[in-house]
């Protein structure tokens, strides 16, 4: 999963804001590719499709962080995802 809530909030919350990372690679506008480049085990992709709240509890250990330029284009995908393209 994909941590989207800001870092600073995370120790205030018992609950974050996840996209899920899948090995399903689809290849659409909600979604970012990420390759073993990013940090990840093997290729895979964050689904924006599927954004939700869960439980701080059920994030795991850190596997990667990912660059700002990957970050802003996690941010399209969900714009997309929410009906704002540009």
């Amino acid at each position: 999963m994909l941590i989207l809530t800001r870092q600073s909030a995370l120790a205030f919350l018992n609950q974050a804001t996840i996209a899920p990372v899948t090995s399903t690679i689809r290849d659409i506008p909600s979604e970012v590719a990420l390759t073993e480049a990013d940090g990840v085990p093997r290729p895979c992709a964050v689904n924006c499709d599927h954004v939700q709240t869960v439980s701080a509890a059920r994030i795991g250990a850190l596997i990667t962080t990912l660059s700002s330029d990957r970050m802003n284009e996690v941010r399209a995908a969900l714009l997309f995802a929410l009906g704002f393209e540009r």
